[in-house]
């Protein structure tokens, strides 16, 4: 079954993409959403320098009918929210596919995982198009084989790893850099990607070890 990463323009009637404008430097990841009929629920986490005026910002836009603060640090907060302009909502529902949490949004843009057949991924792209959303594909390809071998996170890494020329030699992607564009820390990009190459390393060998074993005459 596909998987695909999309990135999404948010237009302005999406009022995340109109917040996220005001404030590029924030982050914000959506850990869950529930669309309702012609409303929206869900759960924001904010990461930034300037919390307070972002919850604000937030507040203040029409398409929010309440927003609750859940948890707050000195740099990030965690938000209940109600809209009645779920449009992002809207579309994934109405296509079907479904959207693999947290979805990460800076600057205007949503970044979109999601594992699902050519005719549901074919069918979010309309239903984006539909509601005014332009996107670009990413990357796509067939994970039929791998989830057994790999977790999702450990394949997504290992794939942007060789995408980004991480195991090129020269190398043009460093570990800081790889761990910046899949949204991870220094450290669990460091182990993720270290756990997935034992993993692959350790199966290759094996498979090389049966084959070996196999044409090793037999003694009778």
């Amino acid at each position: 079954m596909p998987y695909a990463k999309l990135t999404i323009d948010l237009p302005e009637a999406v009022w995340i993409g109109e917040v996220s404008r005001e404030f590029p430097s924030t982050t914000f990841r959506v850990l869950s959403a529930v669309p309702s009929g012609d409303a929206g629920f869900g759960l924001l986490e904010i990461e930034g320098e300037s919390i307070p005026p972002v919850l604000d910002a937030i507040e203040g836009r029409a398409g929010i009918s309440a927003v609750e603060l859940m948890q707050r640090t000195e740099d990030t907060a965690v938000v209940q929210f109600e809209t009645s302009e779920p449009l992002l909502l809207l579309s994934i529902q109405e296509s079907g596919a479904p959207i693999e949490l947290p979805l990460t949004i800076r600057d205007g843009k949503a970044v979109i995982e999601l594992t699902a057949s050519r005719d549901r991924l074919s069918e979010f792209g309309r239903q984006l198009e539909a509601f005014g959303m332009s996107y670009t594909l990413n990357r796509v390809y067939d994970a039929v084989d791998t989830p057994t071998l790999l977790t999702d996170q450990q394949r997504r890494l290992l794939v942007t790893a060789a995408e980004l020329g991480y195991y090129d030699t020269p190398r043009e992607c460093t570990l800081t850099e790889l761990a910046e564009e899949v949204d991870l820390a220094k450290s669990t990009a460091s182990v993720t990607l270290h756990r997935a190459e034992e993993t692959v390393v350790k199966e290759f060998v094996a498979e090389r070890l049966d084959v070996t074993l196999d044409e090793q005459p037999q003694a009778v």
